[in-house]
């Protein structure tokens, strides 16, 4: 298990470039986290990396994540990342029990939303987006409405920080891929 074999994978399953762009986003995130938690960071962004990879095959939420996650244990993926990835999906009710689970399920919706903010910034870049205009954002139901506001609060909640902390947290590690999202 390397990061080498999880992009293949993606991009074996995986052809929409915002969809990959996703699971790096959440690679980044995810990296960051276990950085400053002292976890995994390989394993961590292998997570991030291959959460969705089988959302194109299998978009329908009683599918999505299951079937993933049965690849990768066909794979010899560990069973910790196997459950991660069926837990992220909350359709399937399956206990987030540990903190790379929860890390998963907290940054997951907040990447999205914040490539969305990021999309409709003059600047689009991250470096000048803060929390305070995030939180605005996310007031605003007509905008990235398919995006689960609970989902980005119960995630900050679930780390135990505050969502301010959460949001700066992850926009400065997306900061760090911004070229490779195709941003500034």
């Amino acid at each position: 298990m390397n990061r080498d074999d999880a992009w293949k994978l993606l991009n074996e399953y995986m052809k929409n470039q915002n969809l990959i762009n996703h699971g790096l986003a959440v690679e980044a995130a995810m990296a960051a986290y276990a950085e400053k938690f002292g976890e995994d960071i390989e394993k961590w962004r292998i997570l991030g990396l291959l959460h969705d990879f089988d959302y194109e095959k299998f978009p329908d939420e009683k599918d999505h994540a299951l079937k993933g996650a049965q690849i990768l244990k066909e794979k010899g993926y560990s069973e910790d990342i196997v459950k991660a990835v069926k837990s992220h999906n909350p359709y399937h009710n399956i206990p987030r029990d540990t903190l790379m689970e929860k890390t998963l399920a907290a940054v997951d919706e907040l990447t999205g939303f914040l490539i969305a903010c990021v999309l409709v910034r003059p600047s689009r870049s991250f470096k000048d987006l803060k929390p305070k205009s995030v939180k605005k954002k996310m007031k605003d139901k007509a905008f990235a409405k398919n995006v689960k506001r609970e989902d980005i609060t119960n995630g900050a909640d679930e780390l135990g920080i505050t969502l301010d902390e959460h949001i700066l947290f992850v926009t400065n590690a997306l900061d760090g891929i911004s070229e490779r999202l195709g941003f500034n």
